[in-house]
């Protein structure tokens, strides 16, 4: 399976909602590396790495994000891989 590499920016009620640590939860489920942030905007911003359709599953989990989450637009990237990650994490 190819490995990719998506950066994606989510917008709406998507922090103070446990945002990201569902996204670290599954991230690590679906074997996906890369990191996890709140921007000042209120946005939350990530990157993943990982097999294709593993990526895709994380993506498309944040097109909703968790029960208390209300997500109103997510921008996405697909970029190249560069293989700097080791896990995910929240930054």
């Amino acid at each position: 399976m190819p490995q990719v590499r998506a950066e994606v920016r989510v917008t709406g009620r998507v922090q103070g909602v446990w945002f990201r640590q569902n996204t670290l939860q599954k991230a690590e489920k679906y074997a996906v590396k890369g990191w996890v942030r709140n921007n000042p905007d209120r946005s939350v911003e990530a990157v993943f790495e990982g097999e294709e359709n593993a990526v895709r599953a994380v993506v498309a989990w944040c097109r909703n994000g968790p029960e208390l989450a209300l997500v109103v637009d997510v921008q996405l990237e697909w970029k190249t891989t560069t293989g700097e990650f080791t896990d995910f994490r929240i930054c």
